[in-house]
């Protein structure tokens, strides 16, 4: 496929046929993007249902689209049409990769379930999502609220006193698609060795119950069912926001040496001498004695002015941003958090790939597609060589 050869990344000259949609396998897909991998989306003919989930938009775009798509080419297909069926079979038979979150046996009808497409392509990597996997939860649909609530995540989250609350983002979906992104390229290392592919399966419920890891292990080993603490800490102190002159500051001293530092710069070096705080179990266990002390002593200074003292100590905290805030800091760190994908009128803010390559960096090429903007061309190369 040379007019549409990737160029640059480590994954440089893989081709990735994405059947997926929302949220975890795009994700999933675009980071194999800026790895340099050829990714084809694949969509209905109505599209992605994320281009339409507005506001916030850009230009009309919805931005969660455009958040999860840049690097991918866009083809339209009706896999009901036999043609558009035919043509998909066709790019998952040239396909290294196969990514799909239909509903379990959803594809099976279009023979582009994993048997089908091994036949055809015996050394493909074919990576499905689903919600709770391929058992007694097939028929179950998969949504990350609905996985917040299920795996326990909302019981954790919240006030003691208040309801159950969901977090802020669709943090099942983006862990589930990095588990499927980490199973994809452990299968490519494998086939490297082997020349076999392999099925790659990757279900919500299963990267939430990972996903919660103290907190599973918590009942998984020692019996015990968490509960919901706030900002608290199950298991250490100081590690939340503590009030200050003006703001809220994240506090996580952590370990006795990071403890003994805070005290330092609050100057009240005693209280990290007392035998009442001696170790962090002791902390925990007396928070209600300790915190008032260090509250205290915070209320003299601002958030921000903390936050410098204690950095330069090496005390772990941070200020309670919005997003602004955070993007702002990640500049502040020289993180270059935001890179702008495409040119003239198709450029695209976008956040920066999270992982940085000495020798293989990153590489942002396309903008987040239109619907079917490279179906022609797309057409025309399935066509050739059948």
């Amino acid at each position: 496929m040379s007019e549409h050869a990737s160029a640059g990344g480590p994954l440089a000259g893989l081709l990735v046929a994405d059947f997926s949609r929302v949220l975890a396998g795009p994700y999933a897909t675009m980071l194999l993007a800026d790895l340099g991998a050829e990714v084809i989306k694949v969509e209905a003919p109505a599209g992605d249902e994320t281009r339409s989930w507005m506001p916030p938009v850009r230009d009309g775009v919805s931005t969660y689209y455009l958040g999860i798509n840049r690097g991918k080419r866009s083809i339209a297909l009706d896999l009901r049409a036999e043609s558009d069926a035919t043509a998909a079979r066709e790019l998952a038979r040239r396909a290294d990769v196969v990514i799909e979150n239909f509903k379990p046996g959803g594809l099976a009808r279009y023979g582009l379930d994993y048997e089908s497409v091994r036949a055809a392509n015996p050394g493909v990597v074919y990576a499905s999502i689903s919600g709770f996997g391929t058992g007694a939860g097939r028929d179950v649909p998969g949504y990350d609220l609905m996985v917040q609530a299920i795996s326990g995540l909302m019981s954790l989250t919240g006030d003691p006193e208040g309801p159950p609350y969901r977090a802020g983002i669709s943090v099942f979906d983006v862990m589930a698609g990095n588990h499927a992104a980490i199973g994809i390229l452990a299968a490519l290392r494998h086939r490297d060795a082997t020349g076999r592919g392999q099925h790659v399966e990757v279900n919500l419920l299963s990267s939430a119950l990972t996903g919660l890891v103290n907190h599973s292990s918590a009942y998984v080993a020692g019996g015990t069912v968490p509960y919901r603490m706030g900002n608290a800490h199950p298991s250490v102190f100081p590690y939340e926001p503590l009030p200050t002159a003006d703001n809220d500051l994240i506090v996580a001293a952590a370990n006795d040496g990071q403890f003994r530092r805070l005290c330092t710069v609050l100057g009240i070096p005693g209280v990290a001498d007392d035998p009442r705080f001696a170790t962090n179990a002791d902390r925990t266990e007396r928070r209600d004695e300790l915190r008032p002390l260090l509250v205290e002593r915070l209320a003299t200074r601002g958030a921000l002015e903390w936050f410098d003292l204690f950095v330069a100590a090496g005390v772990p905290c941070g200020p309670i941003n919005t997003i602004d805030g955070g993007f702002a800091m990640a500049e502040r760190f020289e993180l270059e958090p935001v890179v702008e994908v495409g040119e003239g009128d198709r450029a695209v803010p976008t956040t920066r790939h999270p992982i940085r390559f000495s020798e293989t960096p990153a590489v942002y090429r396309l903008p987040p597609p239109e619907l079917d903007e490279h179906g022609p061309a797309l057409r025309a190369w399935l066509e050739e060589q059948r």
